[in-house]
């Protein structure tokens, strides 16, 4: 499995806008009905990556802990399914009712919107704060499959808490992620900044 780490958007970044299917409730869902009211967690992931495969119990569990105090997850998934069937809409369905996903799985069929929060791997993480700025970007924590390293989502939680004490959240402590690129359907332009989204 190809290790990829995040391109890291910069801090203050505004949340790029979407409609997207949730392939939970069968509804297209924007970024702006989905978000939280002190925060949200846009995270990029699919169906059959080890690295997510590897994450899942922590998103689940922390998805739950802190829906309750106010910050909304949103999960996307936005890899080629023509190439990888396994990443299928109506399996995404599946995957999130089998694991009892706490929160949307929306399907970038167009890869746009991956393009436009510059999503590298999965998974890729990103908080937004109650005005949709971006403060925090990167790993749920150092475990990996292979590490054999603690899986406690420490790098997000710790963000989440700093975000709901109204602390900034240090740069220097943002880590990538690592995990397996986005299956592009075509190689994405190499100046992502290029990329636009309305609000």
């Amino acid at each position: 499995m190809a290790a990829t780490p995040s391109n890291m958007l910069p801090l203050g970044t505004i949340a790029p806008e979407f409609l997207l299917l949730d392939t939970v409730s069968n509804q297209k869902k924007s970024f702006r009905q989905l978000k939280g009211e002190k925060g949200s967690v846009v995270m990029f992931i699919c169906n059959h990556c080890p690295y997510v495969i590897h994450v899942n119990s922590q998103l689940v569990k922390i998805g739950n802990e802190y829906q309750s105090k106010d910050i909304n997850f949103i999960a996307i998934s936005s890899n080629d399914v023509r190439n990888y069937p396994q990443d299928a809409p109506e399996l995404m369905t599946k995957v999130a009712s089998d694991l009892k996903y706490p929160f949307p799985y929306l399907y970038d069929e167009t890869q746009e919107v991956a393009k436009a929060y510059q999503a590298a791997c999965t998974p890729d993480f990103y908080l937004f704060n109650n005005n949709d700025q971006l403060v925090y970007r990167g790993r749920l924590d150092e475990s990996t499959p292979k590490n054999n390293l603690l899986l406690d989502g420490k790098d997000l939680r710790q963000a989440l808490d700093l975000l709901l004490d109204g602390k900034t959240i240090p740069e220097d402590k943002q880590k990538p992620s690592i995990g397996c690129n986005i299956k592009w359907k075509n190689p994405p332009e190499l100046n992502l900044q290029k990329v636009k989204f309305k609000r």
